[in-house]
């Protein structure tokens, strides 16, 4: 039998929540970071969103957050014209790279020694985190301000995206190799290494291009402006969120929508899925991140599906519960955490 999607709500963001990005799996798990316009990035841990800690110290609003592979390291740009780079571990500021504008974007090497940089002023930034005194490398060549910038290709090259152009870079000459125009503003752009894959959202369009030569691959059109879209890890599956408040999930093969939830008070600006590809994560602008099952009623995370007695009559559902807690002792936590900025057991909003 069909059961309803209960998403996780993951409150503690006071303004909208603009990005969201996830780290790889580690011995420990993965991890989430969310960027929000209250200018306090928070990190949570990503299957079950309990958070761990915010980080503090920029003094305007975060337009983007990510983590480097193992979760060690986090990275965020904001509109107090600087990119900041963390320790994630202890939540201790790394260093600050001071801007000449408002800071959009930010995304780690895979090795972890390299920064790269977007914003209001059209420049890429390069930073070598080893050597943090020196002056970035800066590329230069979009007309209008950088909302996105991705490492592709093993570092080897670059993906940029300003209001209606996305552009590759070669790394090593530090030269457009190439460039897509598009008639209407790029809300989101996605980069999928295992296939070499391009997501770019547009208006109501949802568009797949190789990352290596920026071919497209196939595009679908959802009933709603789309601010975000993800691919699936095994690429079956893809989710989006706009103006509509919805979430849409389809079938990436044939285009085919398969479900769509609305759970959010707001227009949805950012969704991605987890790096098991088990959940997704989306963020509002009514402050909160929620969690989404991929396979709804699945065992995971704290979503655990209680089936009813044989004799009983009742139907399955799944339930939000702790992993062998009792009531007793699920009242005793929720109690505990009342006053803090996350609560461990999560708000669950049909």
């Amino acid at each position: 039998m069909a059961m309803r999607q209960t998403p996780l709500t993951c409150s503690g963001h006071t303004r909208p929540v603009v990005d969201l990005a996830f780290s790889g799996i580690t011995p420990y798990g993965y991890f989430l970071i969310s960027a929000c316009k209250d200018g306090k990035p928070m990190l949570r841990q990503g299957d079950t969103g309990d958070w761990i800690g915010t980080f503090l110290g920029h003094k305007g609003a975060v337009w983007g957050a990510t983590l480097n592979k193992d979760a060690t390291k986090a990275a965020t740009a904001a509109a107090d014209f600087t990119a900041k780079v963390w320790d994630a571990v202890s939540g201790d500021e790394l260093m600050t790279l001071a801007h000449k504008h408002i800071v959009k974007t930010v995304d780690f090497t895979q090795d972890s020694n390299y920064l790269l940089t977007g914003g209001q002023d059209k420049l890429l930034r390069i930073y070598d985190l080893n050597k943090p005194e020196a002056e970035p490398k800066e590329i230069s060549g979009h007309t209008s301000g950088i909302k996105k910038a991705l490492w592709c290709s093993e570092d080897k090259q670059i993906l940029s995206a300003d209001d209606k152009t996305v552009r590759l870079w070669d790394h090593a000459t530090m030269t457009e190799v190439k460039s897509l125009n598009f008639n209407m503003s790029v809300s989101s752009m996605e980069y999928i290494p295992e296939g070499e894959i391009l997501v770019i959202t547009y208006g109501r369009s949802i568009a797949f291009h190789s990352a290596v030569s920026l071919d497209p691959i196939k595009s679908f059109e959802a009933p709603a402006t789309i601010n975000s879209a993800s691919l699936h890890p095994e690429k079956e599956f893809l989710v989006a969120g706009g103006e509509d408040f919805k979430l849409y999930k389809y079938d990436y093969n044939s285009g085919e929508e398969l479900e769509s939830y609305k759970g959010h008070f707001g227009p949805i600006h950012c969704v991605r899925f987890s790096p098991d590809g088990e959940l997704y994560a989306s963020g509002s602008e009514d402050g909160t991140l929620r969690l989404w099952q991929t396979v709804v009623g699945k065992t995971y995370g704290l979503w655990k599906c209680v089936l009813p007695e044989e004799d009983s009559g009742e139907l399955a559902k799944p339930k939000i519960n702790f992993p062998e807690a009792t009531e007793e002792e699920l009242e005793e936590i929720a109690s505990e955490n009342s006053d803090s900025i996350y609560s461990s057991t999560p708000e669950v909003k049909a």
